[in-house]
């Protein structure tokens, strides 16, 4: 049977350890003459210029995520109204204010995101717990939802430290059980986060843009 999953990126679901899980998020700014779009549960990077912006590349790029984008908030440039919204269009705000972005941001941080591919097994997919892997898909999303379709690559999984995410678990769902199947909700938490003590990657700009 298939699974029910579709894309919907990164969803916080815990925090590694004995810690308490808040979920909280931390707020940003978003350059209002960003024209990137920037959906719920998309991995967002640290820029040079002090704001952030969604990845990239499909896979990632090569710049420290600062964390996962949960929404935000401006002043459209429309009606002069504060909009609260779940994903950031690339437009439409009044640059006279701040574009206020919320991040999950927590180095610690546990989320769940779907496989883009079979794992062929649940014994194979369990092999692949505390390896790394990059996203198959990480700079897209819905307009009309406003959630990313962001999904782990399953061909990127290895032992490569450089990788984005590091797979710590399965997440237990008999609706999206299927080995064979994309869709397996699997648990990670970022890769040499930007908030890390040990961040390695400084901010910086996109490898790529538009991806």
């Amino acid at each position: 049977m298939a699974n029910t999953n579709g894309a919907f990126g990164l969803r916080p679901i815990g925090v590694v350890g004995q810690a308490a899980n808040t979920t909280g998020a931390t707020e940003y700014r978003i350059a209002s003459g960003n024209t990137n779009a920037i959906y719920q549960g998309s991995p967002v990077i640290p820029l040079s210029t002090g704001f952030i912006d969604i990845v990239g590349a499909a896979a990632g790029g090569t710049v420290g995520l600062v964390g996962v984008f949960w929404g935000c908030e401006y002043v459209s440039s429309t009606t002069g109204e504060k909009v609260f919204s779940n994903y950031w269009p690339g437009s439409g705000a009044d640059s006279n204010f701040p574009v206020k972005a919320f991040v999950y941001d927590n180095p610690m941080q546990t989320f769940v995101i779907c496989s883009d591919a079979s794992l062929t097994s649940e014994a194979t997919a369990r092999g692949h717990v505390f390896a790394n892997a990059n996203f198959a898909t990480g700079a897209s999303g819905s307009t009309t939802t406003g959630i990313s379709s962001a999904k782990l690559g399953v061909s990127t999984i290895a032992a490569t430290a450089a990788l984005h995410l590091r797979i710590i678990g399965i997440q237990d769902d008999p609706e999206n059980s299927d080995f064979t199947a994309a869709g397996i909700p699997l648990i990670v938490r970022l890769n040499n986060s930007f908030n890390s003590p040990n961040g390695a990657i400084v901010a910086g700009t996109p490898s790529t843009t538009g991806v």
